[in-house]
């Protein structure tokens, strides 16, 4: 009698809050569930994926999937959930191994989430391996295409795994998670997309990369997007790429040991933005980029606005920690770049670079192409160990052209190290400024002549000491966690600045 009084008040609130009927949790058992089941509880569970498609998904429902078991085939789902009773696609089951969707040999993707609202899904695996590789092929694709506004759509704890794209980007790619937001007759966009704590591995060409709105006359961004907490590792291209967004927050993620699979036409970086506005990367960590063009741990690119890239760690890459970078050739869709800042980084044991590329052996610590503008260069580290061999780039800093050369740029207060005779490029930029930086080594075209011995001695007392390749002595000013049993270093704000303080 309590149970049904229960059952009755509950039921009675969900009517007098709006819903239909109340929320349900559907399970899914590839092993034992049969799709002539009700879904409603473990014992009676679905078994295919083709079985959700037919399930109208209303807010507060669930889908949850038996952990250890194999999904074969395509999830292809819509949900409306509000803030209060979102959608939730989860896992169930003892043990630890999440439940996998495996696509198909022909599959774009493995799961597609299209045209929702307030969703979640977590705690899942997806892979889509085909035979041959396949251009635009993606693990996990969220679309919002003539919709309006998409709000609160959350990818958590997903691992994305061996997802077989085409490695060149012109033939479109492929890629862990694509972000997709379009539409001729609703111009659609995502607001508060969250993307945290997800492992991707061995996906071709990207990790995560949006496909959206880029052209200023008819600018529409995805808003208030944060990508944290993420590892990338085995990703041969770019790693974390927004595109038509604004105010994007992207900190405590770790890109490692890229392979070097790329034909020799491709460029790739870490972390960028790429027609964006209003972009913090912050706190992550890039190592063992190794694409034959750029390769730099961090980039601002082009139609991009009011980067700021801080208190980041990049090392042993094949290009240097960061490329800021404009097409003067771009037209007028693009706003240029305007107002980047670099500031409280740390490169060590970049710019290795073991092969020719497109300018031959190019792999400048800082790359500075094309007419950027009102650039900020500030109190970064760069130390640059001895290269691999005597082929190699060993240049600080390149400012070069792209149709066009950088203007007003500062440079302040920056540490730079070199380990073996190395050189400034600035070619035909203007109005570069030069504030107190320090030069520690052997350099051509010091764009400042006075020597700073304090500094000087003062580095070589903390890191030099410690170790000649300055990884001991300035891990001290970096602090680590636990990411997916990974170890993310990254720069202690408090650390750096007190470092700086004690030269300046």
């Amino acid at each position: 009698m309590h149970t049904i009084k229960k059952v009755f008040f509950i039921t009675s609130l969900f009517f007098i809050a709006g819903c239909s009927t109340p929320p349900q949790t559907y399970y899914l058992d590839a092993t034992n569930g049969n799709d002539t089941n009700s879904g409603l509880s473990a014992d009676n569970a679905w078994k295919t994926l083709e079985r959700v498609k037919k399930t109208s998904l209303q807010k507060g429902d669930k889908i949850l999937l038996k952990r250890g078991e194999v999904f074969n085939g395509i999830l292809d789902i819509t949900g409306k959930g509000t803030y209060t009773h979102p959608i939730i696609i989860d896992a169930y089951g003892e043990g630890n191994q999440k439940p996998c969707i495996a696509g198909n040999d022909t599959s774009m993707y493995a799961v597609r989430i299209f045209n929702s609202d307030y969703f979640t899904i977590q705690n899942l695996e997806i892979s889509n391996t085909g035979k041959e590789r396949k251009a635009g092929r993606t693990g996990l694709k969220v679309e919002c295409t003539n919709y309006g506004i998409s709000h609160n759509i959350r990818i958590n704890n997903l691992t994305i795994r061996d997802v077989n794209g085409s490695l060149v980007k012109e033939e479109g790619g492929g890629s862990g998670i694509l972000i997709v937001n379009g539409g001729d007759s609703i111009r659609s966009r995502f607001d508060s997309l969250t993307i945290e704590n997800c492992h991707i591995l061995r996906c071709e060409r990207n990790a995560m990369i949006w496909s959206g709105y880029y052209d200023r006359k008819n600018w529409y961004p995805n808003k208030h997007t944060i990508v944290r907490n993420n590892v990338i590792e085995k990703v041969p291209g770019d790693g974390i790429v927004p595109i038509g967004c604004d105010s994007t927050l992207i900190e405590y993620n770790l890109m490692c040991d890229s392979p070097d699979i790329l034909p020799m036409t491709e460029a790739a970086a870490g972390i960028w933005p790429w027609s964006c506005d209003n972009t913090i990367i912050q706190y992550n960590e890039v190592w063992g980029h190794k694409a034959p063009w750029d390769a730099q741990g961090f980039d601002s690119d082009y139609n991009c606005q009011n980067t700021l890239i801080q208190y980041n760690y990049s090392h042993d890459n094949y290009g240097g920690m960061v490329l800021i970078c404009n097409s003067g050739n771009a037209g007028d869709y693009s706003c240029g770049n305007i107002g980047s800042i670099v500031r409280y980084n740390i490169s060590i044991g970049d710019g290795i670079r073991p092969k020719e590329t497109r300018q031959g052996m190019f792999s400048p610590s800082i790359h500075i192409a094309g007419p950027v503008k009102q650039t900020l260069v500030e109190r970064n580290i760069i130390h640059a160990n001895l290269k691999p061999s005597d082929i190699v780039d060993r240049t600080m800093i390149t400012s070069d052209s792209w149709d066009g050369y950088a203007d007003s740029t500062c440079f302040r207060q920056n540490i730079y190290y070199a380990a073996e005779p190395s050189r400034f490029d600035f070619t035909s930029s203007t109005r570069n400024a030069f504030e107190e930086n320090i030069y520690i080594g052997q350099f051509k075209n010091l764009p400042e002549s006075p020597k700073n011995k304090k500094a000087e001695n003062f580095y070589t007392e903390k890191v030099l000491k410690e170790s000649a390749d300055g990884y001991k002595g300035l891990h001290c000013l970096m602090d680590s966690i636990k990411v997916k049993e990974h170890t993310l270093h990254y720069i202690k704000p408090e650390a750096i600045k007190a470092f700086f303080q004690s030269i300046f």
